[in-house]
């Protein structure tokens, strides 16, 4: 609407609210579209010991590993982190010695958690991190 004694335009209370609803949606979709909705055990088509694996990632790792990602977080993505020769931050054997190692022992930023994890969740963890 025009005002009549300025000439300017202002958007009544209805259309301001609407661009503005507009605008949010807009940026929430943008910002939606790298989230995806985390699959079930059963969609991902784990087996017992590879479930057992996510639980463990779930509660270890996850805080600082985007697990179906090469984009990382505090620490790199591990999204088909056994399909290189190499690790990409050690350039060490993509192998399970090699990754068992650096969740018992750590590494650079990595914390250990060779005292909180026995063998048998390790083994889990690897198993699950050869389906990424």
């Amino acid at each position: 609407m025009k005002s009549s004694l300025t000439g300017n335009y202002r958007p009544s209370g209805y259309r301001v609210t609407w661009i503005a609803m507009a605008v949010l949606a807009l940026v929430f979709g943008l910002v939606g579209c790298d989230v995806e909705r985390r699959k079930s055990d059963a969609e991902l088509g784990l087996n017992a010991q590879q479930a057992a694996g996510r639980k463990v990632y779930d509660r270890y790792c996850d805080q600082c590993h985007e697990p179906y990602s090469s984009r990382g977080k505090k620490g790199p993505g591990l999204k088909g982190v056994f399909k290189k020769p190499y690790l990409s931050e050690s350039g060490l054997p993509a192998n399970d010695e090699r990754a068992g190692d650096i969740v018992r022992l750590g590494r650079s930023k990595m914390p250990a958690f060779g005292r909180e994890l026995n063998d048998q969740q390790v083994q889990d963890l690897l198993v699950y991190m050869h389906t990424l």
